[in-house]
């Protein structure tokens, strides 16, 4: 059985009675986010709407394919915020899709008055979407790096 997309399920509850909700959480109970699936959801939507492949962000990113896809369905979960900032950069996420990827994985949003994440926020805002571009720009404030060093793969 195929996957249903958001569309189809924002299509069955768009002439939905409230006495039917029941019925489409028991029926569609698979394709519900939880709160672990809510950030992987989330991220395959966007990146399928952007034509942007999961391997792809996982490259990018500096990670492996196998433990990109374990932190991307919460299977693993990091503390790296870097991190899913990469994918999200990888992804070329906007700044509010980025709030909303972070948030979701339970990480602070960028927040303007940290002068790393405004040169984040700046570097998202003009679709600088190169790691090694927003390094530049960080490490000319003085500021830690995005990119990591090596491949991560634990």
């Amino acid at each position: 059985m195929q996957e249903k997309t958001t569309d189809e399920l924002n299509d069955l509850l768009e002439n939905m009675k409230p006495e039917q909700l029941g019925a489409y959480f028991k029926d569609n109970e698979k394709y519900l986010a939880s709160d672990k699936k809510a950030f992987y959801y989330y991220m395959k939507d966007v990146l399928e709407e952007k034509r942007i492949k999961l391997k792809d962000i996982y490259s990018f990113a500096g990670v492996t394919e196998s433990y990109g896809s374990k932190i991307l369905t919460m299977e693993k979960h990091t503390r790296d915020r870097d991190l899913i900032l990469r994918f999200c950069i990888a992804g070329h996420f906007s700044w509010d899709e980025t709030n909303r990827a972070l948030k979701l994985y339970g990480f602070n949003e960028l927040y303007a008055k940290d002068p790393r994440d405004a040169c984040i926020i700046v570097a998202i805002n003009n679709r600088v979407y190169d790691l090694s571009d927003i390094d530049e720009l960080l490490i000319k404030q003085g500021l830690k790096r995005i990119a990591p060093q090596e491949k991560i793969t634990t």
